[in-house]
Formats: C-alpha cells, structure tokens, sequence
C-alpha cells in the first residue's frame, strides 16, 4: 500500500506522527464503451460550447450557477483563501462514547500507521482508546476539504473513518407510519422466536459476492474462446414463490419459523436442532468461495443482489 498522506495526530500536547492509507478498495470489474460495429473505444473530448474548442485540462476552471442562472468562476487562487484547517494535522477535537455515533455518519475508512522510529505515542493512544471505550473526534483535511472523522483503534491500529456532516444525512417522513397499528403481543414473540433461529456470530469471509463471482467467469470463458461477445446459457426457470398477499402476518411468521427448522415454542419435534440458517448458507456457498480469489462484505453482497 502506498500512503496517501503524511502529518500527526494533535493529541493535547502530544504528538503522534502518522502515514495515512486507504483502507478499502473496490473489486468491482470495470468496463469501459466501444462501439459496437467494430469494437473501438469511445473517447470524450472536452469542447468549449461558446468557441467550439477541445479544452485542455490545465485551462479548465470550476464555475457556480446560483438559483437565479448568474454564474460565477473561481481559480485555485480564489479557492486558496478559504479557511481550512492545518493540512499535515489531524486536531482531536473531543471524545464520545462509540455507541452515540449513528453508523449512517460513516463515509470512508483509513489506516493510520505510526511515522516515527519509536511509535510510543501511538501506543498509548490506541491503548487509551481501546481502555476508556470511546472515540476521538477529529478534523481530516485531505485534498483541500476538511472533514470531521471519528478516530478508533480496530485490532490495535488506529482507524479514522471520516464522518458526513448533519445537513448531508438526510430528513425521512413516511406518512404510512404514522397511523400504523403496534405489533401484537403474539406477533412480536413470533417474530423474536423467528430471529433466534436465525442469528449467530458476524463473519464477513462467510459472504461472497457471487454477481462478482459469475461476471468474471463469464469473462473468463469468453477470453478462453477467443471471442468478444459470448452467448449465455438459457436463463434457470425461476424458483416457485410463496404466496406474496399474506393476509395474517403470525401465518407467514410460522411459515418462516417452520422453514427454519424451529417452532414457536422451541425445536422442531421431527428434526433435530438446525445450526442458524447463515451458517448453512456460508457451507453452501464453500466451492465458489474456494474458488474465488476475493471475497465481498455482506453489505458488498446485497449490493450485487
């Protein structure tokens, strides 16, 4: 990994010199266009509408259009006037407890590795933060935009994860809520029961992306055969569906808890007891995982879903 940014942590008066690295990456496969009769790329060219032009990227500037259609462009040397914070620091500007930050805050995600011979302040605050349970709010100034972040110590290395600003998350008002009848008594603990059944322990190596997975054995395939256009198989029958109208919701939840393998009031009396139905999945799943040289997140999957 390379490092996408080099300064130190403003701990009170101590100092921790960091390297910043980007701590995700995609794996999605990219395409680009062609055309389709013969294969070229197809190219884009930056053209002045008023003198007809090709542009290049040097000569370009960043303009504003209000409301009203009055436009104004600004140079980088407008753009230098503007406050920001110190470029090369990262100011811890308190700390929370974790549990108040709402995950929807959460943007992008980066390693901090410790940029110093002896990284014994960068021991000390990771080993604060992982001791006292809480998180360092912090400004983040990368590419001229300064971002508030949330600094916290993940297996011992200090990860900051950038955070969106209150007036980017957006107001939800859905009017179908608000005269919703409360779930019953009986629905509820069907509902638990149903929740128990499926629950276990987080591993995101259990997931895989298999749109991902597919995609590029279809590549893989077309490249083998020396073509550029491959002709997929006949598309499976989809499966049969239950009936989507359920008028009763405890029937569809005893639907779900006999699907299960459980029933309401504990296993079920002609199987023995299941292990939770992502855990089965995940064994389901092993081959293609096997094969596959990347998995994806649980969130990456739902994505491709």
């Amino acid at each position: 990994m390379r490092s996408i940014w080099k300064g130190s942590i403003a701990f009170g008066l101590v100092n921790v010199p960091v390297k910043v690295y980007t701590a995700t990456e995609d794996h999605d496969i990219r395409f680009h266009q062609v055309h389709a009769e013969d294969g070229g790329r197809i190219k884009y060219d930056r053209v002045c509408t008023v003198c007809g032009k090709s542009i290049q990227y040097a000569d370009i500037d960043k303009a504003y259009v209000d409301p009203d259609g009055d436009q104004v462009v600004l140079t980088d040397a407008d753009f230098a006037k503007l406050p920001a914070a110190e470029k090369h620091e990262i100011p811890v500007l308190e700390f929370v407890p974790s549990d108040q930050i709402d995950p929807v805050l959460f943007d992008k995600s980066y390693y901090l590795e410790p940029d110093s011979a002896t990284p014994k302040a960068y021991q000390l605050l990771a080993a604060t933060l992982e001791r006292i349970d809480k998180t360092a709010l912090v400004h983040f100034t990368l590419r001229q935009k300064t971002r508030l972040a949330a600094l916290r110590v993940r297996e011992g290395i200090l990860v900051l994860q950038t955070l969106l600003w209150p007036d980017e998350v957006r107001a939800v008002d859905f009017p179908a809520l608000d005269d919703a009848p409360a779930p019953r008594p009986q629905e509820l603990k069907m509902a638990e029961t149903l929740v128990e059944s499926m629950s276990g322990d987080f591993d995101p190596t259990e997931y895989t992306d298999e749109y991902q997975i597919e995609l590029q054995k279809l590549l893989d395939e077309a490249i083998a055969g020396g073509t550029g256009k491959v002709t997929s198989a006949q598309a499976a029958e989809p499966a049969e569906q239950a009936d989507a109208e359920v008028v009763d919701l405890v029937a569809a939840l005893q639907r779900s808890l006999e699907a299960s393998g459980r029933r309401e009031g504990g296993e079920s009396a002609a199987e023995p007891k299941k292990k939770p139905a992502k855990k089965a999945a995940a064994k389901k799943a092993a081959p293609r995982k096997a094969a596959s040289k990347s998995t994806a997140s649980k969130t990456t999957t739902r994505k491709g879903a």
